[in-house]
């Protein structure tokens, strides 16, 4: 089973990006299950490579980098990142410059499209 994960929400502020995350990597872990992430709107500036959070708080790119180390794709709305003046250089490990048409193909891959 193959599933694509969404997401739309901002990195903080809101749990939905972090619970989305949460999934990839509970799905990363299980054995014949396939994964890729999409990142869009202010959801992509969860790529972001050097953030810094309180003690005991979520870090959304370490979350990052334990999807890169499952080999997980992670795709960023290229549009997405032009509009909020992110640059790939700037985007966590495993976290890529991509499209729409990138997730259109994703979409056709998944058995199962999950939104946050």
């Amino acid at each position: 089973m193959d599933y694509l994960i969404v997401i739309n929400g901002p990195p903080y502020g809101s749990e939905r990006s972090y619970n989305a995350l949460r999934l990839a990597l509970s799905l990363a872990g299980r054995e014949g299950i396939g994964v890729r992430v999409f990142l869009v709107g202010d959801a992509v500036a969860c790529a972001l490579a050097g953030q810094h959070t309180p003690d005991g708080y979520y870090n959304l790119e370490s979350m990052l980098q334990g999807l890169a180390e499952e080999r997980v794709p992670v795709g960023c709305c290229g549009t997405c990142l032009e509009a909020r003046g992110i640059t790939e250089d700037r985007l966590a490990e495993g976290a890529t410059h991509s499209s729409v048409e990138e997730l259109t193909d994703w979409t056709l891959w998944a058995d199962k499209v999950v939104s946050f």
